[in-house]
Formats: structure tokens, sequence, C-alpha cells
């Protein structure tokens, strides 16, 4: 079958080129490798995520190593939550169409909520099973209305919420393995400015959901009472989001143009793969009030910078979009110290190696970035404990825009947007609570 002409390949390849850019929202400053986040509410927040897959201290090991789960004696449940700040602006430096205006957007990220529900139950002394529901996927941009880059990207939402059901069996006295199945739901929310070339510019969102099926793979070995080590293999997990573009706000030239092509009605297929992963951390009592807690892990980033993108219509275009994006390497290091029976301070400092090059788009103001944890947890009871933390988690570096070299403004183009996001970070503040029932 022949392919379509030069003209109307040129069109419909901008309508997908607004889709790809879909793909790539909500990253804020999102760490542990590109868009996925270990903060979930849980004290592994005040320790930076030192010891994740090791620590195995409460029903939070049914996420982050279902094997943990042989270490919890009876029924436990853990309610997490947390409030993250992302103080993320965008610096317009000279380069920058003048025709975009002088708006930097405001603060892109803002406050934005997370937290988690874990319970684990023993269902004899080697076989124990549990469930987690939460989300450690994506976050939120937001820009302002007249904001420079507003026909890159205007606001958007991809955030991913799991429902993980795990069973862990102690195979020997110092070995046990666990397996669990993520569920996750993915939601995805764009909007773009169109440039209509006179008067207000247009709009086009795309707003979809999917769920997505993954495997995680865990084993924790504990060769003496005071020393144990976790190893966790998580699984790619496919969304396949698609969508009708809703269209608002075009001029009558362009809307029969699109109309003309076959684009106004026409299906968005985005399929974006989150990359597989493996962590592995281990946990050292080191005297009866200090503890050692350490992580190294591994993320398939390029995967999920190999994004499918298509349009289904009398004229269909299909093609994978490589945003060329970069393996990531995740080190971390913490303490525990007892302070006394109650009380027990978590410590931690965790980097992570960047996903992009040194120019990022702005519809990605993410890279690498280090992590800053200190929380508390108290014994309430034999049966209840509490505990809050927080974090500080900075941007690696300047994050560099250049966006140049598009057709300008006046004919319709985007312009060229230059510019920076300098000093990102995000903060969060966490708290939990643990029955043991």
């Amino acid at each position: 079958m022949r392919g379509p002409g030069p003209r109307k390949r040129g069109r419909g390849l901008w309508i997908v080129g607004v889709a790809l850019a879909a793909v790539s929202l909500a990253a804020g400053q999102a760490g542990a490798g590109g868009l996925i986040m270990p903060e979930v509410g849980t004290a592994d927040v005040g320790l930076a995520s030192a010891g994740y897959t090791a620590r195995a201290q409460d029903a939070s090991t049914v996420f982050t190593n279902p094997a943990g789960m042989t270490r919890l004696d009876g029924s436990q449940l853990v309610l997490g939550a947390q409030m993250l700040y992302g103080d993320v602006t965008f610096s317009i430096e000279e380069g920058t169409s003048p025709a975009l205006g002088s708006d930097d957007g405001g603060v892109a990220i803002g406050w934005f909520p997370g937290g988690g529900l874990f319970y684990s139950h023993s269902l004899s002394p080697s076989v124990t099973v549990g469930v987690a529901a939460t989300g450690n996927f994506g976050l939120t941009l937001k820009y302002d209305d007249e904001w420079v880059g507003r026909y890159y990207v205007q606001e958007g939402t991809m955030i991913g919420m799991s429902l993980v059901p795990a069973i862990a069996v102690k195979v020997s006295p110092t070995v046990s393995l666990g397996a669990s199945v993520n569920a996750m739901y993915g939601m995805l929310h764009d909007q773009v400015a169109i440039n209509n070339l006179v008067g207000a510019d247009g709009e086009l969102t795309l707003k979809t959901s999917q769920w997505g099926f993954g495997g995680n793979l865990g084993l924790l070995w504990e060769p003496g009472p005071e020393t144990r080590m976790g190893l966790v293999w998580n699984s790619e997990l496919e969304l396949d989001f698609s969508d009708r573009p809703e269209w608002e706000g075009l001029s009558p030239a362009l809307e029969a143009l699109l109309d003309s092509r076959g684009l106004l009605d026409a299906p968005v297929d985005v399929g974006i793969t989150l990359p597989q992963g493996v962590n592995v951390s281990v946990y050292q009592q080191v005297t009866d009030r200090w503890a050692l807690l350490a992580s190294a892990g591994w993320q398939e980033w390029s995967t999920f910078g190999q994004v499918e993108v298509g349009m289904q219509s009398g004229d269909p275009i299909s093609l994978t979009a490589d945003l060329e994006y970069k393996d990531t390497w995740h080190a971390a290091a913490g303490a525990q110290c007892r302070l006394s029976e109650p009380w027990l301070l978590n410590f931690g400092i965790a980097y992570d190696s960047p996903f992009q090059d040194d120019t990022v788009p702005v519809a990605v103001p993410a890279n690498d970035s280090w992590r800053f944890g200190v929380g508390a947890q108290k014994e309430q009871s034999e049966r209840f404990s509490w505990g809050v933390a927080f974090e500080y988690a900075p941007a690696g570096g300047t994050l560099a825009v250049d966006s140049t070299g598009g057709p300008p403004v006046a004919l319709g183009g985007r312009g060229d947007l230059v510019g920076a996001f300098r000093d990102s970070t995000l903060y969060f503040i966490a708290g939990n609570l643990s029955w043991t029932f």
C-alpha cells in the first residue's frame, strides 16, 4: 500500500508531534530515574530509600520487596500520606522568540499529594500474603495560560496508581522468596495551546486512561540476625493510551484544514513502556543502637524513550519516536539510630543519574537528582507505631532548554524557546501509621 503524499504526512506528523508531548508530561523533578519515585509516605522517605529492598520492618515491604513479608508476624497494616511541593520554575533567556511574550509560566508543579496502603497477613510460619495500593509513577505540570512555552506544553498529568497483590514463602531459615503483580491504572491528561495566527490561541486536549500489568520478583537473604540483603526485579509495564483529541477555539481556516485531512476526529494512540529495574539493598545492625543501610539500582529508561505513536484515520500514520533517554543508576546510603526504646531516627542520602542529555525539552524539566532524608518512628505500644519524615531533593544541576529551528510564530509555528530550569527542588513531608493485629 502506498503511503500518503508529503503534504498529508507532514500535517499528520505535526499532530503526532503534539501527541508525543503528552508522553513527556508530568516529569517534574521526579527522581529514582525518570518518572518513578520511591516516596509513598512510608519510613523510606526519611532514609532517602536507603535499604529499600532489605529493611522489611513493616508492611510497606509488600511494595518494596514482597519476600520481606516473611519477617512480619500476624497481620500488619501501614497507612502512609505525604505532600510534595515542587519548586520548579523556568527562566527565559535571550534567543526566545519575542512574539511568545514574557510570562515564565510560574511554579510548574506546586503541591501534590501522595501516599499508600500496605497490608500483610501470615498464613503460616513460612507463607505470607499481602496487598499494596499506592502510586509511585508520574507527576503533574501546570503553567500559566500565556507562558512562553504554551505551544510546547500548557499543562499535563501522567500518573499511575497501582494495586499490588503479593505472596512470600520462607524456603529455608535464611532465604525467603516473594512475587507480586503490579496492576497499574494509568491516567494521561495533556493540554497544549494551538497557534491560530490571528486572535486568541486554540487548545488541544488529550485525556485518557488505561490499565497495564507487570510483575515483581524478590529475594531476602538473612545470613545472621543482624544482617539481611534484599534483591528485587521489576518487570516492564506497558500503557497503551488512546483518545480522540478535543479541539477548542480553532480559527475557521485551521479547523477546515484539519478537517480536510481527517484529523479533527482521528483517535491518537500513544504507547509507552515503563522500564524494568533491579534494586539490591543491605541492612546491617552494627550496635544495639545503630544500623547501616545501603542500596544500588538500575532502571532501563531507554525503553521508556521508545514511544509508539499512531493515528487511526482514513490516512493512518504510525511511528516510533526515540526520545534518546538513557538507563539510570541509583545509589543510597543511610543509618538508623535507636535513641530510646520507643524512638528510632532515620537518615539517608541518595543520588540518581541523568536519563536525558544536558539540554532537556521544556515538557520534561527533570534529569539527575539528589535526595537528603530525615525521619523518626515511635513505637507507641506493642501494636501501634507512627512516624514522620522529611526529604529535600534538589536537581543535580541547571536544566537547559534550547528548542529552536522550527517555524516562527508569525507563520503558525511554536517559535524558539530558550531558557533554563535553575535550582529546581522537590520537598516531601510524610507521615505514617502502623498497626499489628
